[in-house]
């Protein structure tokens, strides 16, 4: 072979490496941040895919020492079994997680099967790469290594900054399929069909022409069986839903028999409110923090604008700011009709100022203080989520809380998760707070509950500004006997949670999965 063309050629394999590599990575971040949607816990989930995929690589590698006699067309077949496996990947495992109660068996063998596949990967192009030209074992590794990790680099920018944005992760999945595809059909039809024989050549255009059928066809229904899966989720009709750059929203509404709408919204399934109850939630939330000081209010959460509605109740508050990761969520409250509705238009209002942001660091950069702080995330069932209940991060809050200032922490359920709520409260105090805790009924939620502190580090007591009602659900009376907690959830000693040990997320994860 002349050496223009072994040149030409050496280039076009180490291409497909890259290629390859590239998409490899895809599927291992696509399998991560889909079991992060759907069932939380981000750093459990990148364990398990990690884990099994690379002991499944070394599996695959050992695997294709027999296939070296043929590695043109055992390369070709890899890279098809990997564009449709890799490609419907999350497809399958979505369907898994809508239509049964399966999961983590599903996940742990389509990550496997993809690991084998990816390790039988590089044997093979070594092995193509020796029959275009014979070179030291060292030289040829080094060459193979630097296209996969160069591919694996690309492979990770291009995940959260193109496909997730632009493809959503099935319709992402399946294009990186067809790029595995291509890479593998491409460089041995054209570089090693010679080596092919006649019922061998036929068998991979049969299986590359089906390949591709099959990958555009899921693509083009993408939205229709994402639609039947979602909704195969949720009781009642879906109304909105959008996958963001953070998480799935969802929407969904219903009418009971007597005409009572049923408004809720979903973040990566769980849920945020319903609207038939949902003020029981927010005037608990808000209305005992404000009983102080309320000039200026810092709401970190709460995107949906429902605790600012509560907050705009007050004549004398001046400024809001609230600060939300996800922009798609605050577009929704200041935009989606029913949602505006019930919010009472609070995200428009002049006082109001939106920032999307991450409130640990956000909170990091800022200089000014507040008289009264709501802290409306969600729950810590999640390595994202679980640093806002840290010592940390009540530790920066405080910087921020005027002397005479108030903070309320939402913490969850103390019926459901007594473990979760106490270690808020002792993680606040581990913060320099002494905490009020308290709780009320909300019929969605069940009983749930908060810890209220104030700045100067005292217990404070809890009261209610009457002249901003009538409300709904709350009385002098209910707020006195929210303090009281029954013998068999009484306070229990736990462990703070930190930063570098977020033991709540544990603990969230153990409790919810009871139930």
């Amino acid at each position: 072979m002349p050496a223009r063309r072994v040149r030409l050629a050496r280039f076009g394999l180490l291409a497909t490496a890259f290629a390859v590599s590239a998409c490899g990575l895809v599927y291992e971040l696509a399998l991560i941040t889909l079991g992060a949607y759907l069932v939380g816990n981000t750093a459990k989930q990148a364990s398990i895919v990690l884990a099994v995929m690379v002991f499944a690589m070394g599996l695959g590698a050992l695997a294709a020492k027999p296939l070296r006699r043929w590695p043109a067309l055992a390369f070709a077949a890899v890279e098809l079994a990997l564009a449709l496996l890799g490609g419907f990947s999350v497809m399958l495992l979505y369907a898994a997680f809508s239509w049964t109660d399966l999961y983590s068996l599903p996940l742990v063998v389509v990550a496997g099967a993809i690991g084998l596949l990816i390790g039988a990967e590089i044997p093979l192009l070594m092995e193509l790469l020796q029959r275009i030209r014979e070179q030291a074992a060292g030289a040829a590794v080094a060459d193979l290594n630097a296209a996969d990790y160069l591919g694996g680099l690309i492979g990770g920018l291009a995940f959260p900054f193109v496909l997730l944005p632009f493809f959503g992760q099935i319709q992402g999945a399946l294009l990186v399929g067809a790029v595995n595809a291509v890479a593998g059909v491409v460089l041995v039809w054209i570089l090693f069909r010679d080596d092919l024989p006649k019922a061998a050549k036929q068998l991979l255009a049969l299986v590359a022409g089906l390949t591709a059928v099959l990958l555009v066809a899921a693509f083009v229904y993408t939205d229709r069986f994402e639609t039947a899966a979602r909704q195969a989720l949720y009781a009642a009709p879906i109304v909105y839903s959008e996958d963001s750059q953070y998480q799935q929203i969802v929407m969904t509404e219903s009418a009971s028999p007597f005409g009572e709408r049923d408004l809720r919204l979903y973040l990566n399934g769980d849920l945020q409110f319903s609207s038939v109850d949902e003020y029981r939630y927010h005037e608990a939330l808000v209305h005992p923090a404000m009983h102080g000081p309320h000039e200026n209010v810092l709401v970190l959460g709460g995107g949906d604008g429902l605790a600012v509605r509560e907050i705009l109740r007050y004549p004398d508050v001046e400024t809001v700011t609230l600060v939300d990761l996800d922009g798609a969520v605050t577009d929704l409250a200041q935009t989606f009709d029913d949602l505006v509705a019930l919010n009472g238009n609070a995200m428009n209002d002049p006082k109001v100022n939106v920032v999307n942001a991450d409130a640990f660091t956000w909170l990091r950069e800022q200089t000014g203080t507040w008289d009264t702080i709501i802290v409306d995330m969600p729950d810590p069932d999640a390595t994202e989520t679980a640093k806002l209940y840290s010592i940390e991060f009540y530790g920066l809050a405080t910087a921020h809380l005027n002397e005479t200032g108030r903070m309320v922490v939402q913490a969850g359920s103390p019926y459901f998760a007594p473990k979760t709520f106490w270690t808020i409260a002792s993680t606040l105090e581990a913060a320099g707070y002494a905490t009020s805790p308290y709780w009320v009924s909300v019929p969605s939620f069940g009983d749930w509950g908060y810890q209220l502190v104030q700045a100067d580090g005292d217990a404070p007591a809890l009261g209610l500004d009457t002249s901003v009602g009538p409300f709904q659900s709350l009385t002098p009376e209910l707020i006195e006997a929210a303090q009281v907690f029954p013998p068999d959830r009484a306070r229990m000693d736990m462990e703070p949670s930190t930063l570098m040990h977020p033991v709540i997320l544990d603990r969230v994860e153990s409790e919810w999965n009871n139930y």
